[in-house]
């Protein structure tokens, strides 16, 4: 299931770890992004710490962990190709998988509906 952070950021639960990375909202905000810089593997962060810094044509931008966990794996292909995050920001252009989630903090996230929601009252 994937849940939804009031900052755009969305994580992707999958058995014991989750996919993070930014909404189509954000890429779009953003703009062309022409750098993205990747948390290091084996850091944890908590729900809410900038997770890393990406980079546009417009400004330099923090993402945030929309729950708290430890990096197991980023997203290589983001380091020569940062417009993945624009192109497929819900796909392909994920930044990071996560473990140690604490299943509580998923409560404080949205689901898809509400997500959408969000966005529309935030019109």
């Amino acid at each position: 299931m994937k849940y939804y952070s009031e900052e755009h950021q969305w994580v992707e639960i999958e058995g014991d770890s989750g996919k993070v990375g930014i909404t189509r909202f954000a890429a779009d905000e953003l703009g062309e992004l022409s750098y993205v810089e990747l948390p290091k593997v084996g850091s944890s962060y908590k729900q809410g710490d900038p997770l890393c810094v990406v980079e546009s044509v417009k400004a330099a931008s923090d993402v945030f962990m929309p729950v708290s966990g430890k990096i197991v794996e980023v997203n290589t292909k983001l380091e020569t190709t940062p417009e993945l995050m624009n192109d497929e920001p819900e796909g392909a252009g994920w930044i990071c998988v996560i473990t140690d989630l604490i299943p509580d903090e998923l409560e404080k996230l949205m689901d898809g509906e509400k997500y959408q929601a969000f966005l529309e009252e935030s019109k």
